[in-house]
C-alpha cells in the first residue's frame, strides 16, 4: 500500500538547463508505490528516481515539458537508425538493478567527462547514493545495459509498466560517445518496449532552450503532455514533430 513519508516544493533555485531562470520542483517522497500506480503519475508529468518522486512546480515558466514516443507510429531518422546499427556490436542485457564496482567505475568515468566537456561540477557518488538512487527496490525498476564482450559500456535505469517504458537516466562510457550510444538505448527501448505490447517510450522532458535536453524532439513523432494533471484529471497529451 502506498505510503507518503514526505511531500514539498523546493523553494526556488538556479535553473540547471536555463541558467537565466530559477526553477523548483515538487517531490514526493513514498514507500510501496505499485506499478499500475507509478504508471498514472508517469502520465501526469512524474518522474522518479528511488522512493522520490517529482515534477516541475516552476512559477511562471513551462519550458520542461514531458514527453514521450508513441511506440507503434515512432519512426528513426537515418542518423538514428545508424546510431542503433553501430550499437548491434555490443550485447543487450535487460536485469534488475544493482550496485557494484563496474557500474560505480563507468558512471564516475562518464561524469568526469560531462565536467570536462561541459563544465559540469563534480558529483561522486558513492555504492550507498548509487543504490538509493538507480538501484533502489521497485517492482517496476529495471536496467538496459550494453556489454562490450565481458565490459559494461553503457547503462540506462527505466520503469516499466504494462502501458509505460520510461527511461530514468543513462551514462555510458566516454570512448563510445562517438557511437551515439544515447540515441541508440532509446532506440532499443522502443525496440522493447514494441515487443512487450507497450504503447509509450517516456523520455523525461523535453527543454527546447537546453541544448542538452532538446535533442529529445528529434524523435518524432512524438507527444508532448499539456499542463501538469492532477490525479484527478484526464492527462491531454498533443503529438508533435
Amino acid at each position: 500500500m502506498r505510503r507518503v513519508l514526505a511531500e514539498f516544493i523546493e523553494p526556488p533555485r538556479a535553473c540547471g538547463y536555463l541558467p537565466e531562470r530559477s526553477a523548483s520542483l515538487e517531490y514526493r517522497v513514498m514507500a510501496g508505490v505499485g506499478v499500475d500506480e507509478l504508471e498514472a503519475m508517469l502520465v501526469r508529468g512524474w518522474r522518479r528516481q528511488g522512493p522520490v518522486y517529482f515534477r516541475p512546480a516552476c512559477a511562471g515558466c513551462a519550458e520542461c515539458v514531458s514527453i514521450r514516443l508513441p511506440v507503434d507510429r515512432f519512426r528513426p531518422t537515418d542518423s538514428q537508425e545508424r546510431a542503433l546499427r553501430r550499437s548491434r556490436r555490443f550485447r543487450v542485457v535487460l536485469a534488475r538493478p544493482t550496485v557494484d564496482d563496474e557500474r560505480l567505475a563507468l558512471y564516475a568515468a562518464w561524469h568526469a567527462g560531462r565536467e570536462r566537456d561541459r563544465g559540469w561540477d563534480p558529483a561522486p557518488l558513492d555504492a550507498e547514493d548509487y543504490a538509493r538512487q538507480f538501484a533502489f527496490p521497485h517492482p517496476a525498476g529495471w536496467e538496459l545495459s550494453l556489454r562490450d564482450g565481458d565490459r559494461l559500456v553503457a547503462v540506462t535505469l527505466c520503469d516499466v509498466t504494462p502501458r509505460a517504458w520510461s527511461a530514468i537516466f543513462g551514462f555510458y562510457a566516454p570512448e563510445i560517445a562517438r557511437l551515439s550510444p544515447g540515441v541508440a538505448e532509446v532506440l532499443l527501448a522502443v525496440e522493447l518496449a514494441r515487443e512487450r505490447g507497450i504503447p509509450h517510450v517516456y523520455l523525461g522532458y523535453r527543454v527546447a532552450g537546453c541544448a542538452s535536453m532538446r535533442y529529445k524532439g528529434g524523435f518524432r513523432p512524438h507527444e508532448l503532455l499539456v499542463g501538469l494533471p492532477g490525479p484527478d484529471e484526464t492527462p491531454r497529451w498533443m503529438e508533435a514533430g
